[in-house]
């Protein structure tokens, strides 16, 4: 199995950040991440489950995603061991507490590289039993078009 220069890896994901970043402000559509990942991927998701193939994320991206455009995903920072990335990032929902901080929950994503630029794997852990207590807390009311994840996930 191919190693790849660490710098090389870093780089590619920060171009996904800072795609993230350009979706998370209207200015691209969640699929424009897919461009990341290789044909065969597989993304692992905590609530959707496991999603293989590139049409097949670049759809979850979209539907996954859809009613969240108030929400931000800050990246705080990355990591990488070999052909894999560790990152940790905020689930950011819209508003402050009356002392200012975020409502906000950390999650962790692993990707794996797989050169040209492109990830062949990626699986997102979150505490969604947090997230939703955030939910609560915050009073925010998911926009039109929000999609339920799956009832019985493909695990």
């Amino acid at each position: 199995m191919p190693h790849y220069p660490r710098e090389e890896i870093l780089a590619s994901y920060e171009r996904y950040v800072a795609t993230r970043r350009r979706v998370e402000a209207g200015q691209a559509s969640w699929d424009a991440l897919a461009a990341f990942f290789t044909d065969g991927a597989t993304f692992i998701d905590p609530a959707w489950g496991r999603v293989e193939g590139i049409a097949a994320i670049r759809e979850f991206l979209v539907e996954s995603m859809a009613g969240l455009e108030d929400w931000e995903f800050p990246h705080e920072w990355a990591m990488v061991d070999g052909d894999r990335l560790i990152a940790r990032w905020q689930n950011r929902l819209p508003g402050r507490r009356a002392d200012g901080s975020h409502y906000e929950a950390p999650g962790y994503s692993m990707l794996i590289y797989a050169g040209g630029g492109r990830f062949r794997f990626e699986e997102d852990l979150l505490n969604m039993v947090h997230v939703g207590e955030l939910i609560r807390e915050s009073g925010w009311k998911p926009a039109a078009g929000l999609h339920a994840p799956p009832r019985h996930p493909r695990r």
